[in-house]
């Protein structure tokens, strides 16, 4: 059976993971193939509220088998707290696979993440300090430690050995911070994290591409989203990796050709937290009412999201990288008591308008978004179950979100839970202009 990627169009935020919960009840196999434990992913089950931020989403399902992949950096502490969490809530976790070939983030690259943003001062990136960028960097400098090197101490001990020399001169010389006692890392991963993690550990590029073969449904969640992507973001407030639905390829060890179905996920609006360009930015109290409505807090760092008015800019480029086959709108409820709503549909940039993003920052950082008014619907839309029974401005938004957007709308999210998503007709473009 085709792979289906799960991939957030925006700058993360997207309740990506409300969407691969969805997904999960007829899914066999769930794959997180990148990033690190800097994107939390929230779920609402049965009332109660689930957050991850490395185990796959579709673990709260019995019949799937959730993987970690190889392109993810791997913070064991976490991921030890997560397998606590869910196994206090009755949540079998024996079925976790952790791939061989992820790559751990060590404290050195944690606190190396700490120093850097602190020495870049006004320039910070406005990272997540949790050693995601700095663990990348050793993956491609080839100074990583591995998952599977924690199943060999000899090799474990004589790579932390060569590595910790160089982490600790810098930690020293540059940073003049503290350097980290070897000993003291080799107890800490080889007598207590190995033993811990060893029966997770397994080859997750063989088990995906066999259940694949058998035809089984594999779901392939990524982290962050499109505009974070470290070469198709706005660099450099990016994240150090690429979740764009291609990566799943290389993350998890598969074929492009086994992956025909990509769902997007957008808010209804934009939101991005940290620094960077956002046009459609709104600073006035609709923002500020959007961020208390929709709890527009960072899940892992607390961190008020900026919002603003939803981007179709931004989601026909998002559209066209990640090849997507359909859409899914979380959060349409959080414009409930608006009387009007905006929509970007083009910039101004230098007296022009343009309908496409800009391939240069400098010019993005100068678009004037150009807007399109719909008239909003005023009623409670959460207890909505069906796009029929939606108030017509609010079908009408939809609609024009499609047409704009160019691909076909799948879900509509009206509330945080598994049963707050509408199933949808299928419809796209610009014959799109008519409530259903």
């Amino acid at each position: 059976m085709p792979g289906t990627v799960v991939v957030g169009t925006q700058w993360g935020d997207e309740g990506k993971a409300k969407v691969v919960d969805l997904l999960s009840h007829s899914a066999d196999v769930v794959v997180r193939y990148q990033g690190g434990h800097n994107a939390g992913h929230t779920v609402v089950a049965n009332g109660k509220k689930f957050a991850f931020r490395l185990t796959p989403s579709g673990i709260l399902y019995p019949n799937v088998t959730p993987v970690i992949g190889n392109g993810v950096v791997l913070d064991l502490a976490t991921l030890f707290a997560e397998i606590e969490m869910l196994q206090e809530n009755g949540i079998d976790t024996s079925r976790l696979m952790v791939g061989a070939n992820a790559h751990l983030i060590m404290p050195y690259h944690q606190r190396l993440d700490v120093l850097a943003e602190k020495r870049r001062g006004d320039f910070a990136i406005g990272t997540t300090k949790n050693g995601i960028g700095p663990a990348y960097v050793d993956k491609v400098a080839r100074d990583g430690l591995r998952v599977q090197d924690l199943l060999v101490p000899s090799r474990f001990r004589a790579r932390l050995k060569a590595v910790l020399t160089e982490k600790n001169a810098v930690l020293t010389s540059v940073y003049g911070d503290e350097p980290f006692n070897e000993d003291e890392l080799l107890a800490l991963y080889l007598d207590d994290y190995a033993p811990r993690l060893a029966p997770y550990i397994g080859d997750s590029v063989a088990f995906v591409q066999r259940a694949l073969r058998e035809n089984k449904l594999v779901l392939f969640e990524g982290a962050q989203a499109t505009f974070l992507d470290i070469d198709h973001g706005t660099y450099p407030f990016v994240t150090s990796s690429n979740p764009v639905a291609g990566a799943a390829c290389a993350g998890a060890g598969v074929g492009p050709r086994d992956l025909t179905r990509i769902v997007g996920i957008a808010k209804a609006y934009v939101t991005r937290v940290g620094a960077g360009p956002f046009p459609s930015e709104l600073k006035d109290d609709i923002g500020a009412g959007i961020v208390e409505r929709g709890h527009e807090f960072g899940t892992v760092t607390g961190r008020r999201r900026r919002p603003g008015w939803f981007d179709a800019v931004m989601m026909r480029h998002a559209a066209q990288l990640n090849s997507l086959t359909e859409l899914a709108i979380i959060k349409l409820d959080i414009f409930d008591p608006l009387p009007t709503l905006k929509v970007c549909v083009a910039y101004e940039i230098d007296g022009q308008r343009v309908e496409h993003l800009p391939a240069f920052q400098d010019q993005l950082e100068r678009a004037v978004p150009l807007y399109e008014e719909l008239p909003g619907w005023q009623s409670d839309t959460t207890g909505v179950r069906s796009f029929a029974e939606l108030p017509e401005n609010a079908r009408r938004y939809v609609h024009f979100l499609a047409e704009q957007s160019g691909v076909e709308v799948s879900m509509l999210g009206v509330g945080p839970g598994r049963d707050e998503i509408i199933p949808m007709p299928a419809f796209t473009g610009p014959s799109a202009g008519a409530p259903a």
